[in-house]
């Protein structure tokens, strides 16, 4: 038999001396729930809503790119969120932005019964050498979802960094509006909370805000030894950190874009250890058969081979060092790699400067978003995906993979029967993808398609009677002498019965009296403009700029016939612009249009 060392890639996280104290939760139902110490009964819905089919297809309209931009435009007005900041203020500061992030929870919960339980998780931080000071009373704010069954209980974290900062780590004084970073993720986790309390899980589910990320990731390590040392099972940690900007910065932290101004709303990254890497497979494969053809815009979920970017962390290592499974949800596309101490550094990330948006033409509106609302709605969707499998799915089977004369055999040695097996399986150079998955009801299984004499990474994952895969397991690697013979591939037949949506997705903010459709778009897209009635318009020009405003084209209209649509031919490469309506020297609209490759 021959084995091969399997090699994971890790990120390298500095040792920490941090002491964390009287971490304690202020809700002891809170507790009780995330312990499964709770009366299921006591939380029942009136009216049950828990199959994960009819859940996740809710999802895609109870989704709302408007709450999202409600919330983000309340947080960036807190001025900063350091968390080293007021938190007296009632307007100002990270004390402020937290008490309103409870509020939003409580309010939450007022609407669906009381079933949801907001509390803090309170606790005191002694100084690391490199950072800002010792601090007591730091407040995480959380909302419990408590689950339906109490037996084998988890709780599935969904969590953000509510914090902000700018180049200073430790200025807690600055404008640091943190849109991007994390603003955005901080609207996910609530939008989330508000939309998933009025359904029913099996397992619990917690909506986390940390503090103290940009310090240490401070906050995630105080939740993460209060779970250890609560005895509260954790099934699987969804992190939420820089979700919603699509335009590439110059110096955008690898892997990831390397082309200044790039627009990217159509993919979505999940960082993983290779501990955890079957929870970020799992979230693909979820998406994948279970989303993907019912939605408007579909997305390309990538599963990098990282557990961060180059140099980087995020508050889902905290918990993986402690033995849970956790991913890193992130944009395909960042404004700066975090660092404004490097020379001619121009990128809005860790800076003043990452706001929500720029007012173009003075009129104190906003009118070029640098988050863009409708692709973070749809990383909210595949969020809540991935949290109801979670919540609802099954275990990971117990396997050994066998080297045997006739191949590699896949041995299931223990857990409960599930429905079938998937068997996810990659050559050794291949990327994080399989180069193949198959499905099997037999708990011992010869994997099929392979060349003797070459090594493999295999995976195992369950099925449930729902359809529901689990987690997929750490990959083991054998070699395989021989060759075996083909099968089909697994076809993904656990597929979802959703209604059409129906409706398209807009620009967001587009006023009627102009729109962009299609948009994204690859070369062309059609601009329809009306004049507003009853307006005499002697001259109109639609003009198109790049998003800093500057103007790269204009064409004239027939003001006279007060609307049109006029075919757009690109000729200014992949990007985002800005379209106006100017009617004798008024702007009369302005839309976003994204230009592909």
């Amino acid at each position: 038999m021959r084995a091969l060392l399997l090699p994971i890639v890790v990120l390298m996280v500095q040792p920490t001396s941090a002491q964390f104290t009287s971490i304690t939760c202020t809700s002891p139902a809170a507790l009780q729930a995330m312990k499964g110490q709770h009366d299921p009964a006591d939380y029942a819905a009136s009216v049950v809503i828990d199959d994960h089919e009819e859940i996740i297809c809710a999802l895609r309209t109870a989704v709302v790119a408007d709450s999202l931009k409600a919330y983000l435009e309340r947080i960036v007005a807190f001025g900063t969120r350091n968390t080293y900041s007021d938190t007296v203020s009632a307007v100002t500061g990270y004390g402020a932005a937290r008490r309103w992030a409870l509020g939003k929870f409580e309010e939450f919960s007022a609407a669906h019964e009381g079933r949801l339980i907001p509390a803090y998780l309170q606790f005191n931080y002694t100084n690391e050498p490199q950072n800002c000071g010792s601090v007591q009373g730091l407040r995480n704010v959380m909302a419990v979802l408590p689950g339906s069954a109490t037996q084998d209980h988890r709780v599935v974290i969904i969590e953000a960094h509510l914090d902000s900062r700018c180049s200073d780590t430790c200025d807690p004084l600055c404008d640091a509006n943190g849109a991007e970073d994390n603003g955005s993720g901080s609207a996910l986790v609530l939008e989330l909370a508000r939309v998933m309390s009025r359904f029913t899980f099996k397992h619990t589910l917690v909506f986390l805000l940390v503090t103290g990320e940009e310090q240490g990731l401070f906050g995630s390590r105080a939740m993460a030894q209060f779970c250890t040392a609560q005895g509260i099972a954790i099934k699987g940690v969804l992190n939420n950190d820089i979700v919603g900007g699509i335009l590439c910065g110059e110096t955008a932290s690898p892997p990831g874009c390397g082309v200044v101004n790039e627009v990217d709303s159509l993919q979505l990254r999940i960082f993983s250890h290779g501990l955890t890497r079957g929870l970020a497979r799992m979230i693909r494969l979820g998406y994948d058969e279970k989303l993907a053809e019912h939605v408007q815009v579909p997305m390309l979920v990538s599963v990098m081979d990282r557990e961060d970017r180059v140099g980087r962390g995020s508050d889902h290592i905290p918990f993986r060092q402690l033995g849970y499974q956790s991913v890193r949800f992130t944009a395909a596309n960042e404004h700066g790699d975090g660092d404004p101490s490097g020379e001619g550094y121009d990128d809005r990330q860790h800076t003043s400067d990452d706001i929500l948006g720029l007012d173009l033409d003075g009129d104190a509106v906003i009118d070029t978003f640098f988050v863009d609302f409708s692709y973070l709605a749809r990383n909210v969707v595949i969020n809540g995906m991935s949290a109801t499998l979670l919540a609802h799915g099954p275990e990971i089977p117990v396997w050994s993979l066998l080297d045997e004369p006739m191949g590699l055999r896949v041995q299931i040695t223990g857990g409960p029967a599930w429905s079938a097996y998937r068997i996810g399986v990659r050559g050794l150079s291949a990327p994080q993808a399989f180069d193949a998955m198959y499905r099997t009801a037999e708990t011992s299984f010869l994997v099929p398609g392979l060349t003797g004499n070459q090594g493999y990474y295999v995976s195992l994952a369950g099925v449930d009677a729902q359809g529901i895969t689990s987690i997929f397991s750490q990959e083991q690697i054998r070699v395989s002498d021989v060759a075996t013979p083909t099968m089909p591939i697994d076809d993904l037949p656990y597929r979802l019965q959703c209604v059409p949506i129906g409706i398209g997705e807009m620009n967001a903010g587009a006023a009627r009296a102009l729109t962009v459709a299609p948009d994204p778009f690859i070369g062309h897209t059609r601009l329809d403009w009306k004049l507003p009635t009853g307006m005499r318009v002697r001259d109109a020009w639609l003009i198109l700029t790049d998003a800093q405003g500057r103007e790269l084209e204009r064409r004239r209209l027939d003001a006279a016939s007060r609307s049109g649509t006029l075919d757009h031919a690109h000729r200014h490469g992949a990007g985002l612009f800005l379209c106006r309506l100017v009617a004798d020297g008024r702007v009369i609209a302005t839309v976003r249009m994204i230009a592909a490759e």
